[in-house]
């Protein structure tokens, strides 16, 4: 359970100079937003690093009158009306940097451009946009592998358990969010995105599409503690469409006053969610699913590679409390925000770390090719086939995969992919009514074809 800040005293430095004036020194160390390594801590955290000889409660209210001079009110949710606020911490300006230099669409075509083999990078970076939808689903308690449920999805079998129908759902939602980056907020959008996210894995658990309509739906942690009851059913609607209102409206504007990167929004949109639990069950996939609708719409393209989820599962705890946090210190965003900006400038970096070894990948395999021979016998749909495979991202391969993946005809993926078994780089195994392709171990290759 998180430790709830003791009741604020509007004018601690009286009570420190009439009752504390030893102490004054220590208590003016404390008069400041973040810790000296940065950090915007909650009391839950920070009663444990006050010096002892001071009071907690008076040193937290020294800390929370430095804070309050500086947060920026943004929106009001609940009921009633509590207004949220924020500060920007170095963890939040370094992952708008991270963002703004290589999520934008423009940075991806630069990406792109610079190898000179975007249909190459662009089929080992469709491998990462099932990522979210997996470990999205195996946040909210999908029993499964990562490689099975990359499988699942390659191989576009139909599902077979709650678990598989929860990760077929979440990646069409994802794909949802996609289409729909051109579209306002409404209330209909957000509907959508829980039907198509939801629907058919166990529908009177989720009602898909439907808002709640009573208030017996609770947050609870791993004990089954009560941690968060939701705003009113009754109101939920009305409440949504301020929220659509504040969305739809541009806070990047120059001449705005209250200026928000897109980035930030998103993360708000998606604690919004989170907090007002709109629907039945499902209400995390929707928020994360907002989140990224919001920056596809924003033009960072990018995080369509980029698995916040694949981090946050790693620390669950930790996500859940980024949301009491903010709940238990009277609606202060800083604490999700923060949180949320420290995973996306991890998962940034990974996603850079990606392109990178793709593109190391590509130039060593065409060196290779080259001095192999192999380069004229290839097509060029059949060198970014055998450069997938052999780079690892995927190891199997069916005419449908390559087919979507390259934007070809299915007989043009099939005929590629045989032409690799003629080679003999590739091997073909029967399974079910598909043909499924792998390629044959490195050494048979460079056995056969080095020179």
């Amino acid at each position: 359970m998180v430790k709830s800040p003791p009741k604020l005293m509007p004018n601690p430095f009286e009570i420190i100079i009439r009752d504390h004036a030893k102490q004054t020194g220590a208590y003016l160390e404390l008069s400041q937003a973040l810790d000296a390594q940065g950090r915007y801590l909650h009391f839950d955290k920070l009663r444990f690093r006050f010096p002892k000889e001071l009071d907690a409660s008076l040193a937290w209210s020294v800390v929370r009158n430095a804070r309050n001079r500086q947060l920026t009110p943004v929106i009001e949710l609940g009921e009633p009306p509590k207004t949220c606020k924020f500060l920007y911490t170095p963890a939040m300006h370094i992952a708008v940097s991270a963002c703004d230099q290589h999520t934008t669409t423009a940075a991806l075509e630069w990406m792109c451009s610079k190898i000179g083999e975007s249909k190459q990078l662009q089929y080992l970076l469709n491998d990462l946009v099932e990522d979210e939808a997996i470990s999205s689903s195996q946040l909210e308690g999908a029993a499964t592998t990562t490689k099975a449920a990359k499988d699942l999805l390659k191989r576009k079998r139909g599902a077979r358990t709650p678990d598989e129908k929860m990760i077929i759902g979440n990646f069409k939602m994802m794909g949802h969010a996609w289409e729909c980056r051109d579209r306002e907020l409404s209330l209909d959008l957000i509907t959508d995105l829980h039907q198509v996210g939801v629907e058919g894995i166990d529908d009177d658990r989720y009602h898909p599409g439907e808002f709640r309509n009573n208030d017996d739906i609770v947050v609870e942690d791993g004990d089954g503690n009560v941690v968060h009851q939701p705003p009113s059913a009754e109101n939920l609607q009305k409440r949504l469409q301020s929220v659509i209102q504040w969305v739809n409206t541009n806070h990047t504007d120059i001449n705005s006053q209250n200026y928000i990167h897109p980035m930030i929004k998103a993360i708000i949109l998606h604690f919004i969610i989170g907090y007002e639990h709109p629907f039945h069950d499902g209400n995390g996939r929707v928020a994360r699913s907002l989140f990224y609708w919001y920056l596809f719409k924003r033009g960072f393209g990018g995080f369509r590679y980029i698995a916040i989820s694949t981090l946050l599962k790693i620390a669950p705890i930790k996500y859940g409390k980024s949301y009491l946090y903010t709940e238990t210190d009277d609606m202060d965003l800083t604490y999700f925000i923060d949180y949320q900006c420290r995973v996306i400038a991890r998962a940034i970096r990974q996603f850079k770390k990606n392109y990178d070894a793709a593109v190391e990948a590509i130039d060593q395999f065409n060196t290779f090719l080259y001095a192999s021979g192999l380069f004229g016998k290839l097509s060029d749909k059949q060198r970014i086939i055998f450069n997938v495979a052999r780079t690892g991202n995927s190891k199997f391969f069916t005419a449908t995969n390559v087919k979507e993946n390259l934007g070809c005809a299915y007989n043009t993926a099939s005929t590629a992919l045989n032409g690799l078994v003629d080679l003999k780089l590739f091997r073909k195994v029967k399974n079910g009514n598909e043909w499924v392709y792998s390629m044959i171990e490195p050494k048979q290759i460079l056995k056969a074809w080095d020179k």
